[in-house]
């Protein structure tokens, strides 16, 4: 089926998904061709645009669905307290084994990670939209029956992480100190859950010019640890990250003074994970990747400049707590 064809499809199915919907006019949404959705933006007969959906697999519709559960726990009273626009649900219509979903559409382009640099309004518009979601009352998300996590468990899935890192013998012995040095710090995982969005990242977010627009990717939202919302501007330049963080905190973001070394440990994590992907996948080229990755992580925390992980004041825990806790979840997962 040509790329017009799926569209007419797909616009044919929008007016099944919502009774009354006319639609005047179809264009491609992103890449029709590629990625896990076949998409479309809908323009009906008062001239208001809508996007329609249809998952190509089944990791897809998962994704797709645990996004609806949470647009759909995102009232309009929630909605009003965020300065970005987020899609709402209009309806659905089945397609062969799936569901095609339609919201209406939000506009506006990903920002990269170079651009949060190059632009310090566009940055100090990212930190006043994450201080935004994290400021929601929490009642919304745990009467909406998603996930909620304490410190220790967000703690006991860093661990985790970390632990089957280092089963691989792959992860340099001074990471591999460092990362149990900042799970040992108490006081490091001391925070107060809060929404969080759970997923963010350039992809997660819409800009027009230096304004986030829009925030898309809701499937992971749920309570816990705020520094997960800002772990991923740490894959850009370090100043980036401090605009992030001031206007976070100059609009009400969390006081939580580990908040950046803790948003640390999750970035420097993820190199963890992509290593934990290779293995799994059998990819040489992933974990190769990965093992790059930690080497030059590596050379960065070996500078006099680098930022250690541990909190500020270091009120440790006894070496067998941890050891309790580390051996508690390679029973788990041994």
């Amino acid at each position: 089926m040509g790329m017009a064809g799926s569209q007419f499809t797909l616009a044919a199915l929008a007016t099944t998904a919502v009774p009354g919907l006319l639609v005047t006019g179809t264009r491609t949404l992103g890449s029709a061709a590629s990625g896990d959705y076949e998409s479309a933006v809908l323009r009906d007969d008062s001239g208001a645009e809508t996007a329609i959906r249809r998952p190509r697999n089944q990791r897809a519709e998962a994704r797709q669905s645990a996004d609806l559960v949470a647009i759909r726990a995102l009232s309009a009273g929630i909605r009003a307290r965020l300065p970005f626009g987020v899609a709402e649900y209009r309806g659905q219509a089945p397609i062969g084994s799936t569901r095609a979903i339609v919201t209406t559409y939000l506009p506006g382009s990903h920002p990269t990670l170079r651009q949060l640099t190059e632009r310090p309004e566009l940055a100090t518009s990212v930190g006043r939209a994450v201080a935004a979601i994290h400021q929601l009352p929490t009642s919304f998300v745990t009467d909406a029956g998603l996930p909620s996590l304490t410190p220790f468990e967000v703690l006991r899935s860093a661990v985790s992480v970390m632990d089957r890192a280092v089963a691989t013998k792959l992860v340099p012995a001074a990471l591999k100190e460092r990362w149990e040095g900042a799970a040992r710090d108490q006081q490091l995982w001391q925070f107060t859950p809060t929404v969080v969005h759970g997923s963010l990242g350039t992809d997660a977010l819409l800009v027009d010019g230096d304004a986030v627009t829009g925030v898309v990717d809701w499937g992971e939202l749920r309570l816990g640890d705020p520094a997960k919302d800002l772990a991923w501007v740490l894959a850009g330049r370090q100043d980036a990250f401090d605009t992030v963080l001031s206007a976070y905190e100059a609009n009400g973001g969390g006081r939580d003074r580990q908040l950046a070394q803790r948003a640390r440990v999750h970035h420097e994590l993820e190199t963890a994970q992509w290593l934990l992907h290779g293995v799994q996948a059998k990819s040489t080229e992933v974990v190769d990747d990965a093992v790059a990755m930690m080497h030059r992580l590596v050379d960065a925390v070996r500078t006099p400049s680098a930022a250690p992980l541990q909190s500020v004041s270091p009120d440790t825990m006894e070496i067998g707590e941890v050891e309790q806790l580390l051996s508690s979840t390679e029973r788990r997962h041994g």
